[in-house]
């Protein structure tokens, strides 16, 4: 799409949008952009090559094994580790009581044995140092606590009297009202008042949670030595710099993180968790001598984030014909006492749709468990999850089809701010999706029937916002006959590695295969970390920036070792603007009579998400997402012992993820856009847009195929037998 074309739908532009600085299809001849670029890093995985944080060799390594609480709150009253120092090849064993001090409690989480108090079942209270890891793990076994334990609040209420409302949610307010909701209401022929919830749901990261950590020789003057080296699996070392430095008592620079391969980060490799203190104060005692450690899939249910269980409240009413006049969504979240956070549940519902009257609340309720943090499309997933299975109810009550339902409640601007969009083109991927998966050919609930199995078809919309938080940097530098980018970018696995070339050789003018990349690590210009959707197109950015002061400065003959940095960032003008990526999910399901299980049959995302700068990355994280969000509406649930606060089924055995056998025929259309709001690229997020429409598709086809709603995920045959489907 042209900067100056209007997709049916959109609501064209009042202002003149931003040039795009990237070089075009015109002007190069060696354009890489939209092209299907092999990943450059797939020969090194798939022979086993490349290495992965726990797999770096380094000399003489130790190896560490956590020990951790059995009670869910109170504090330690003694520690006897004589049965552990006993056990052969056992170094050491680090407590609260002889653990080196940390200096600045940058994060509560991370204030790793400092004291004696314990704050959730299985939190680190000592740690034991040995010559191979077997010896650790007995050792950590044989480690006697005594606990003076208090009462601890574990289960999850969404009605606690107790709960309270952020006044802040990602620098938004929490709480936000439009118009008279109860006016909007009472004027409603169609009213949906229904709740929604899913459990706590984790992570399941291929590649474990490891580290392996080097102290260095602290005797120099020069404050700019490297102090300590953490080669870690992360989505950055921006956060990790931020974070840990301080807390041990470092300069930023004299922390070097290395990661130069992430087996799957989704989130919960982006902020720092307390193993890489752990590992840091191991690494000091017996410095210089390496500590490798690798969590126990057990232990990643503990130490290294979840998203918290919820439950949405949502109100719709609309108009005789369908118009929306009321929209409320209250989000209740649990969250950690010791370190207190939220999704940002409601954000959607305050833009996506039109409607005259509407109010929106984040509520959390504080428990004594361990940490949330991000989990794909952090909020996006449970909040949109409700609303779209919300307006596939309100579409049954009005008798509309569901997609006409949202052509007809399509807003002209932002509803929660009346900026006009950079780019929306819902209506058209809503519209490309009925056309290929047949969405004609959708029958009443219940009325589709193969032998024992119900049949049905589901939609629902999807957004992502924008993400951006200041502009960060990149450097260019030729050395060898070679373009080398660099930037503290890291690939998490979707591609970063290949499509960091192809933003560089288009901007530069040259082939792909002239650019390489120097990321994942610190050392070289810093650049924001991979999450919120919006590694592409920040970092392309700054890679477009620095490669057009490269040419302006050295021309197209470069003498060997000639760099640059600059800064990238979006173009002026960009935050008067609402900024999305928009699509489209549509499910076949079938459900069986006898037995009530679900299979998903087809999945089809339709997505306008700007430049698609590799369609063959990108249709592979889309699949992926959609995947994970299978996963999650239909299988993946935890249990948390109310008594003990540990989650029950703490591991892969228990804790259900989609495998090769569960996934379903998937397909993926990128609509042609161009949105210059975004940046040098014209590039949208990508990876967390296919998480957030996907479960309500789901859910929504089994009502099309059942005739019964199910508002809790994961929708398992438990819930559909009991439905008496």
């Amino acid at each position: 799409m042209t900067q100056t074309e209007t997709l049916p739908g959109e609501t064209s532009a009042t202002t003149t949008a931003p040039p795009s600085t990237a070089t075009s299809s015109q002007e190069s001849p060696a354009r890489s952009v939209g092209s299907e670029v092999r990943r450059v890093d797939g020969p090194l995985k798939v022979t086993g090559t490349a290495p992965y944080a726990y797999e770096h060799e380094v000399e003489d390594p130790c190896y560490l094994w956590p020990v951790v609480s059995t009670i869910a709150r109170g504090t330690i009253a003694a520690i006897d580790t004589a049965a552990a120092l006993a056990v052969p090849g056992v170094i050491g064993v680090l407590t609260h009581e002889d653990a080196p001090r940390l200096r600045v409690r940058t994060d509560a989480e991370l204030w790793v044995l400092q004291n004696a108090d314990v704050h959730h079942r299985n939190q680190i209270v000592a740690g034991v140092i040995a010559e191979t890891p077997e010896a650790a793990r007995e050792g950590a076994e044989l480690v006697e606590i005594t606990y003076v334990e208090q009462p601890a609040k574990i289960h999850f209420d969404p009605q606690d009297p107790e709960a309270t409302s952020p006044r802040l949610v990602l620098m938004r307010p929490g709480t936000e009202t439009k118009g008279d909701l109860e006016q909007g209401w009472r004027e409603a022929a169609y009213r949906i008042d229904q709740e929604y919830a899913h459990p706590a749901q984790f992570h399941a990261q291929m590649e474990p949670h490891a580290v392996t950590a080097v102290w260095h020789d602290t005797s120099a003057l020069d404050p700019r030595a490297t102090r300590l080296t953490l080669l870690d699996g992360n989505q950055g070392p921006i956060a990790h710099r931020m974070l840990l430095a301080p807390l041990l008592g470092l300069l930023p620079h004299q922390l070097e993180i290395v990661s130069p391969y992430v087996g799957g980060g989704f989130g919960g490799k982006a902020l720092p968790h307390p193993h890489l203190v752990l590992a840091a104060l191991a690494a000091k005692v017996v410095g210089p001598r390496p500590v490798k450690l690798a969590l126990t899939r057990q232990l990643m249910f503990a130490l290294t984030g979840h998203r918290g269980e919820s439950s949405q409240h949502v109100r719709l009413g609309a108009d005789a014909q369908g118009r929306l006049t009321a929209v409320e969504h209250v989000s209740t979240q649990g969250t950690a006492r010791i370190k207190p956070s939220c999704d940002q549940a409601v954000f959607a519902t305050r833009m996506m749709y039109a409607v005259p009257h509407r109010r929106t609340e984040h509520r959390v309720v504080e428990l004594d468990i361990p940490p949330t943090t991000w989990m794909r499309a952090p909020g996006e997933f449970s909040g949109m999850f409700a609303l779209e299975c919300a307006m596939d109810e309100l579409a049954h009550a009005a008798g509309l089809d569901p997609i006409e339902l949202r052509v007809r409640n399509e807003p002209d601007v932002d509803p929660e701010n009346g900026k006009h969009w950079g780019t929306r083109a819902l209506i058209p991927c809503m519209r490309r999706g009925a056309e290929l998966f047949g969405w004609s050919e959708r029958q009443a609930p219940g009325q589709r029937r193969e032998g024992e199995w119900l049949v049905g078809l589901g939609m629902a919309a999807a957004s992502f916002p924008w993400t951006h938080f200041f502009g960060l940097f990149a450097g260019m530098r030729f050395t060898g006959g070679r373009y080398v980018v660099e930037l503290q970018a890291s690939d998490i696995g979707t591609g970063a590695h290949t499509v960091l070339r192809q933003i560089a050789a288009d901007a530069l003018g040259v082939g792909v295969d002239q650019v390489e990349t120097d990321i994942g690590r610190t050392g070289v210009p810093m650049a924001f970390l991979a999450g919120g959707s919006s590694g592409t197109y920040e970092w392309g950015n700054a890679v477009v920036a620095a490669s057009e002061k490269f040419r302006k400065r050295y021309g197209d003959a470069p003498p060997e070792g000639a760099s640059v940095t600059a800064r990238g960032g979006p173009p002026r003008g960009a935050r008067s603007r609402s900024l999305h990526a928009f699509g489209a999910h549509f499910a076949e399901v079938a459900v069986s009579r006898v037995t009530a299980e679900v299979r998903v049959r087809r999945l089809l995302g339709v997505y306008a998400a700007g430049t698609i700068i590799n369609p063959r990355t990108a249709r592979s994280q889309m699949i992926g997402g959609m995947t994970m969000a299978m996963s999650g509406v239909l299988l993946e649930e935890s249990y948390r012992d109310p008594r003990f606060g540990h989650v029950v089924n703490g591991d892969l055995a228990g804790y259900h993820v989609a495998a090769h056998a569960d996934v379903p025929q998937m397909d993926v259309e990128f609509l042609p856009e161009f949105d210059p709001w975004f940046g040098a690229t014209g590039a949208k997020g990508i990876g967390e847009l296919s998480m957030v429409g996907t479960p309500a598709s789901i859910a929504n086809a089994i009502f099309n195929a059942t005739g019964q709603r199910v508002r809790e995920m994961p929708i398992t045959p438990k819930r559909l037998l009991e439905l008496e489907v």
